[in-house]
Parts: C-alpha cells; sequence; structure tokens
C-alpha cells in the first residue's frame, strides 16, 4: 500500500505537493494523479508543471525546461530533505520579493520602517496539519503543526470546537489576494490596512493560522464573543499560541481576534 507523503516541499517559485493531495482538473489529471507521488505546482497561479510518476517525470506543460524556477525544484526533487515529524526548516531568500512589492508601487525597506513589520520567510518544507474549514489541505511547520493539533484536541475536550480558517501562504498567494482586491476597485492603502503586503504576512512563516468555530463567519471581530476565543483567550498560551494583532496594535492593522501565532513552548519565550 503506498505510504502518503504529509509534507510540502517549498522553493521561491514552485511547490512540490503529495499529489493525494491535489484535486483533478481534467480526467486526464484524476489518471496522473492517481499514479504519481508528488506534483510540482507554479504558485503564480496553481498551474501543474509536472508529475512525478514512477518511471520519471511527466511533464504537464510544454517546454518545462524554460520555466523559472524549474532547475531549484528538480534539484530539491533529486535531493529531497530527510523528512520527519521533528523536521524543523530553513527559510527561503527572499529573492523575488521586491518585484512583487513592485506590483503594487511599495518599497520593502519603506514598508517596513513605517509598519514596524519584519519581512518573513516561507519555510522550505511545510507540514500537513488537517485540513481548514472549507477542506483545503492546512500546511503549517512541524512544530507549529503539532502545537495546533494538540491545543485543538484540548479545546475538544473542554467542549470547544476550533476551525482554522487559514495556514500557510507564499508571497505569491498574499500578491493574488492584493490583485484580486485592486480588481473590485479597492486601493493598496486600503488593503494594506486589513492585509500585510506581500512578504510581510505572518502566515507567510508556517507559524501562524486563523482560527475560527462553526457558524461563525470567518475573519470578524465578531468573534471575540465566542467560547472559541474565550477559550483560547485563556488557554493558547500555555499551547505557544499568542495573538498578534489586538486592539491599537503597532503595526496600523485592524484587530483580528481570530489570528494567532506559535511561537513555541511558554517555558521558552
Amino acid at each position: 500500500m503506498r505510504v502518503h507523503s504529509r509534507f510540502l516541499l517549498n522553493t521561491p517559485r514552485i511547490e512540490l505537493w503529495p499529489a493525494w493531495l491535489l484535486r483533478a482538473r481534467a480526467s486526464a489529471d484524476a489518471r496522473i494523479l492517481a499514479r504519481a507521488s508528488r506534483v510540482l505546482r507554479r504558485k503564480r497561479d496553481g498551474r501543474y508543471l509536472a508529475a512525478v510518476l514512477g518511471e520519471g517525470l511527466m511533464p504537464l506543460q510544454p517546454r518545462l525546461a524554460r520555466e523559472p524556477g524549474i532547475d531549484e525544484a528538480l534539484d530539491l526533487l533529486d535531493a529531497p530533505p530527510r523528512l520527519s515529524g521533528a523536521l524543523e526548516p530553513g527559510g527561503l531568500p527572499p529573492t523575488l520579493l521586491q518585484a512583487r512589492l513592485d506590483a503594487l508601487g511599495l518599497d520593502a525597506e519603506a514598508y517596513a520602517r513605517r509598519t514596524g513589520l519584519a519581512t518573513i520567510a516561507e519555510p522550505e518544507v511545510l507540514a500537513l496539519a488537517g485540513f481548514d474549514r472549507y477542506r483545503r489541505p492546512l500546511w503549517l511547520r512541524p512544530d507549529a503543526a503539532r502545537a495546533w493539533e494538540r491545543m485543538r484536541a484540548a479545546a475538544a475536550r473542554d467542549g470547544v470546537v476550533l476551525e482554522a480558517i487559514s495556514g500557510y501562504r507564499s508571497h505569491d498567494y498574499q500578491l493574488g489576494i492584493f490583485e484580486r482586491k485592486l480588481a473590485r476597485g479597492l486601493a493598496v492603502a486600503d488593503i494594506l490596512a486589513v492585509n500585510a503586503a506581500p512578504g510581510f504576512s505572518e502566515h507567510h512563516g508556517g507559524d501562524a493560522l486563523d482560527i475560527g468555530t462553526p457558524d461563525e463567519p470567518p475573519a470578524e471581530a465578531s468573534f471575540e464573543a465566542t467560547p472559541a476565543f474565550d477559550w483560547l483567550s485563556r488557554h493558547a498560551g500555555g499551547h505557544g499560541f499568542t495573538m498578534s494583532y489586538p486592539r491599537g496594535n503597532p503595526h496600523g492593522i485592524v484587530y483580528e481576534p481570530w489570528h494567532w501565532r506559535f511561537r513555541g513552548p511558554a517555558a521558552e519565550r
């Protein structure tokens, strides 16, 4: 029986996904995914680039050899890190960050000075921490994944249901959020009030997640009135999680009672 990988391998432009977690977009995809161990997926638009089969690499796009970042992805495929539940990955170099900010007319240094936010690297490896409210794979750093699963189980024992709304997001995904909102007519300044600039979101690090509870709308201040928030306020610190953006935070980000970041066991902080 095939053992399903629970790790996402990451490069600046391409992600190497466990094939069993991906949805087929056509009947041909379904046949390939059923045989594949991993799929190379372009971050920018989610397009499947190639599948790793028992007999070798199957290109899913023409001119794969010319795909930006393909050499890094293939090198990682040829020499993957030793994966275990205890693995704590390093961060990717933010070599493409300023290009992403240029698309929004932002300067990284000026934005960092104004907000007090630091650039956050994407992890080289992420672990599957279950699924979010929308049945999407929830990716977190291995330490954060273990802590989230323990905290969710502890809440359940107290009769409280915690749901993940979102976890890891790449720099490219964050840029896509801005582009979609710009297309709806919002200004960059308005978007920055509720979304950190690409490269500066805590979600990039794989140690932050948005938390909700059933029958409560996602990412709304009303979450603070729920039993789930009350439980988190009393117990999250013991699991290594803190709320990043309380009211009046120095970064100019709106109050986010749903956004929590794993910073390690309380004894280590």
